[in-house]
């Protein structure tokens, strides 16, 4: 794998630094390697950052009546639609913005976007209104919190006693005109929990999402001079300072999987992990500029997965994201694009870049992609979206399982099969879950072969909650098929398929559906079986058995009479031939 991914980043590393636009544009627009791309679709993070902080994807329009309420809960779900139509899987929802909340909090203020006024109640609760409407839609909801950043000196005037540096002066420092919580003070880690616990202890998230989990950048005038001296105790200050994020980490990390183990934990590092032997990172990278070490938090068990924010191209993104997912050793690194970048005030990028990027990751194995922000997806940026939706995420696809289950989830027994006219419904018995908050959910396939085949299966139904599924093809000879369905457990674990058979067809009322071998009633007295078809000629005349063999009968419908010695009728079966 190492060997692989070298000579993939030589190669291109060689065409970056040629500047050959066309060789690369051919590379990734090449059919054969799109082909192998979409092949590697069996479980993809399909993830957009929907941002809150000042209305820049939502809200829009403030609210200060019902009428307000109903046009913000309007609008999201427009945005919501948008995105489960182009093949969104995962919201990454900003639920803390800069130590306000986008949800009725027991600890920090309203933020002001809903109404124009910090720390006034909007009315209505935007957090979970937003996790009624993702899971409606089949999507999971992801709790973004924005970790060290405080508000602005002014809007903290405006919050007076309820900002957090008047409630915690001693977690937070004045950096210019902004406020930042300190990492290296201890209580920081403990309060970070505290909000992470709330929120997950009242909402039905998904996952919990860290953003700027880090030191500030220089441009920040941070100083931790004194906090350093007094906490420090002699420690190398880089060291220290990986030492103060990392324990902020595992405190919410902790904090969360006490009351939900299977809420995903993420964070978003800066895009470039550390200097590569062959590639400098210039100076900006996650574990040595600002002292995130991404990659030891996934490792260790702190993180179920990565969105490094690759907001570059060439050599600053291709040798960083086979870097990433190198050292993730299997875990999901979802590279976060820069799809911003493709508007015209920003920096105009046409949408090969966003595309050479995607069809690379996916390449990679990288479990997905993110796209940052979601405005920028839904306007649709160089036909970002339209590309999207008709072609890179068009199938559906599952999101890959996390670490956490002891063993898979048992399959679903007690399979049953009907059919009623062009619906079949497969049916079978609830499996136990292990976590009363997280019912077990289940998956259909369809199979073109009598046995399960990774490469042949499709998934015709994802994350049903009742043990029941209709399914009507829009072509009848879909229903020739062998139908599966698998359980999966609340961290993403599927059991092995199960497949309905042709015994188990049940009969409805007086009609038996069918592919081959039927089970005939037993009925007293009965002698000769005789089959007609939908005319009226007899197709088949057989001694009475309990099994009737149709493997070899044309597709369509016939009647089953069955009698008895004086040819007296005592059996009438009406049966379709699948």
């Amino acid at each position: 794998m190492k060997y692989l991914f070298s000579t993939i980043l030589l190669f291109l590393l060689y065409f970056s630094s040629l500047h050959l636009s066309a060789q690369v544009e051919t590379f990734t627009t090449s059919p054969l390697l799109q082909s192998e791309a979409l092949s590697a679709t069996q479980r993809e993070i399909r993830a957009v950052w929907l941002t809150t902080y000042k209305g820049l994807d939502w809200p829009k329009r403030k609210a200060n009546d019902k009428a307000g309420i109903e046009r913000q809960k309007k609008d999201l779900c427009k945005i919501l639609d948008e995105l489960k139509a182009a093949g969104t899987n995962t919201i990454l929802f900003q639920a803390r913005t800069r130590s306000t909340t986008t949800y009725p909090s027991d600890y920090e203020p309203w933020d002001e976007i809903f109404t124009g006024q910090p720390g006034k109640n909007p009315g209505y609760d935007p957090l979970a209104f937003a996790v009624q409407e993702c899971h409606r839609r089949g999507m999971e909801i992801h709790a973004w919190v924005v970790s060290f950043p405080i508000c602005h000196v002014p809007t903290a005037k405006r919050l007076g006693k309820s900002a957090l540096p008047s409630i915690h002066p001693e977690l937070c420092q004045k950096c210019g005109d902004v406020w930042m919580m300190d990492p290296g003070v201890p209580g920081t880690d403990k309060y970070l929990a505290k909000i992470c616990s709330e929120i997950v202890s009242k909402y039905d998230v998904d996952g919990v999402h860290l953003d700027y989990i880090r030191y500030p950048e220089k441009s920040i005038s941070f100083d931790d001079k004194k906090t350093y001296a007094k906490y420090g105790n002699g420690k190398n200050k880089s060291a220290w300072r990986q030492e103060n994020v990392t324990r902020c980490v595992r405190e919410v990390s902790s904090a969360v999987k006490a009351i939900k183990p299977w809420v995903k934990m993420s964070c978003s590092p800066v895009g470039k992990y550390a200097d590569l032997p062959r590639q400098s990172s210039m100076g900006w990278n996650a574990r040595d500029a600002v002292s995130q070490d991404a990659i030891l938090w996934l490792n260790k068990g702190y993180m179920d997965i990565l969105f490094p924010m690759m907001y570059f191209d060439g050599k600053h993104f291709y040798p960083f994201a086979a870097d990433w997912v190198e050292q993730a050793n299997g875990k999901p690194v979802i590279p976060g694009l820069g799809i911003y970048f493709l508007n015209n005030r920003e920096r105009g990028w046409p949408l090969n870049v966003i595309r050479r990027q995607m069809y690379y990751t996916r390449l990679l194995g990288t479990g997905g992609v993110a796209y940052f922000r979601s405005k920028f997806f839904t306007d649709n940026e160089k036909g970002l979206y339209d590309f999207t939706k008709e072609d890179f995420w068009r199938d559906e696809t599952l999101l890959p399982a996390i670490d956490g289950a002891k063993r898979l989830p048992d399959a679903p027994s007690n399979l049953r099969i009907s059919q009623h006219g062009p619906t079949i419904r497969l049916a079978w018995s609830n499996v136990k879950s292990d976590f009363a908050e997280r019912p077990t959910v289940y998956n259909v396939y369809a199979c073109p072969t009598d046995t399960f085949s990774t490469s042949a299966a499709k998934r015709i139904a994802t994350r049903l909650t009742c043990p029941s599924f209709d399914y009507t093809p829009a072509l009848p000879t879909a229903l020739h098929q062998t139908f599966y369905v698998t359980s999966m457990d609340a961290f993403g674990n599927e059991s092995v398929p199960v497949g309905f058979t042709n015994e188990q067809m049940q009969c409805e009322g007086n009609y038996y559906y069918t592919n081959g071998m039927i089970n005939v009633p037993e009925v007293d007295g009965l002698e000769q079986l005789v089959l007609y078809d939908i005319t009226g000629r007899k197709v088949m005349q057989t001694m009475y058995d309990l099994k009737l063999d149709l493997t070899n009968l044309l597709a369509g419908a016939y009647m089953l009479k069955g009698i008895n010695g004086d040819k007296k009728e005592l059996l009438l079966l009406r049966i379709w031939k699948m």
